[in-house]
């Protein structure tokens, strides 16, 4: 006689927990009939920042001064300081824009380690340009994150930014409930030839509680120090170009001529109106950042860079980490979170919210 069993399931926009209870064979139903029971229950997870007028980070604030509100409603929450292990994807821009950068990339991997991770954290190294590489796989040996960050070299004229954070947060996925998950993006603003959508990887990222940090590469820096690409030959032979009478026929003189210019600051004309167009419009970092509770930095130099990563760093080990079982599961949609503390002076930065699905009643 075949097993006959009933499966009840409920899926939500967010990580979701579930509880399986063990089969129980009813009285009435002979030893081949067995039924299982899948339980909806879900764990929002939301860490937290508090930081003084000074903006220096404040320790030491107890479980019971955290009010958290979802939609309205307060939620009975656990708090706990940043003592779990952290999951850490670091995701470099790696094509032909960013050459005159990487070598500043390439030193990070002690600081990674002896500042980010902590003491049991992991990190996993991944580059991309048309592609999207796993330089390195989990690991929190600083000496493998620099030889990994060493092996990423400048490549094609695409950057698949989209792309990166989606396997990032697919890599997350798999890591330990325990662990906290960060992805850090070292990149310019703008996407460049990916399959994934924007809304694919926001969603992947509120699947798995995953923090997105960015560290911003300056576009106009990068327009202005890539590598000339080869121009095509001009449509008009040189010998067939105008000249003034008597003049000579070469390019040069064709060049000056006829208006052709192949030099290097049309990118600069570009990047003037794709900054003044930004001003108005999000880019794809702000809203990976904002949709997770990450920041946003720029920099410039090794020395902004390594100042921005110990800042970071200071961050991921003075969160807060409130985690809670909604109690409104039955309103399905976006649930916008807020986080107070109970002290006057206080600036508090948490995510601001997460997706979900109605849950049934019979299923809650």
């Amino acid at each position: 006689m075949s097993l006959t069993r009933r499966l009840f399931t409920s899926a939500a926009l967010s990580s979701p927990i579930w509880a399986q209870k063990p089969a129980v064979k009813a009285p009435e139903e002979s030893t081949e009939d067995l039924a299982q029971f899948v339980i909806f229950s879900r764990q929002v997870i939301a860490p937290t920042t508090v930081t003084d007028r000074n903006g220096r980070y404040v320790a030491g604030i107890e479980p019971h001064e955290f009010r958290l509100i979802d939609r309205g409603k307060l939620q009975k929450v656990t708090v706990e300081s940043a003592v779990q292990p952290l999951s850490l994807v670091v995701c470099v821009q790696a094509n032909n824009t960013v050459e005159s950068v990487l070598p500043n990339i390439k030193k990070i991997g002690p600081l990674l380690e002896g500042t980010v991770l902590g003491e049991q954290g992991q990190a996993a190294i991944i580059a991309f340009d048309h592609r999207v590489r796993i330089m390195q796989d989990w690991t929190r040996d600083s000496d493998a994150m620099t030889k990994a960050l060493g092996k990423i070299n400048p490549g094609s004229t695409t950057s698949a930014m989209t792309d990166a954070v989606v396997q990032a947060a697919r890599m997350l996925r798999n890591r330990p409930k325990n662990h906290r998950k960060v992805i850090l993006l070292i990149a310019e603003t703008r996407d460049k030839g990916s399959e994934a959508k924007t809304r694919q990887a926001l969603l992947d990222l509120q699947f798995g509680n995953v923090v997105l940090y960015s560290l911003n590469i300056n576009r106009l820096i990068t327009s202005l120090t890539a590598k000339p690409t080869v121009p095509r030959p001009p449509a008009v032979p040189y010998g067939a170009g105008h000249t003034p009478p008597g003049g000579l026929s070469d390019p040069a003189s064709v060049n000056a001529n006829s208006g052709i210019y192949n030099g290097n600051a049309f990118p600069l004309i570009v990047e003037v109106l794709r900054q003044a167009k930004s001003i108005f419009v999000d880019n794809q970092l702000e809203a990976f950042t904002k949709a997770t509770g990450g920041t946003e930095r720029s920099f410039l130099t090794y020395k902004d860079l390594e100042r921005m990563v110990m800042d970071i760093g200071e961050e991921l080990q003075s969160q807060y980490m409130i985690s809670y079982a909604p109690s409104n599961l039955e309103e399905g949609g976006y649930h916008e979170i807020t986080v107070e503390v109970n002290r006057s002076g206080l600036k508090v930065k948490t995510r601001p919210g997460y997706w979900m699905a109605a849950v049934p009643e019979h299923m809650r």
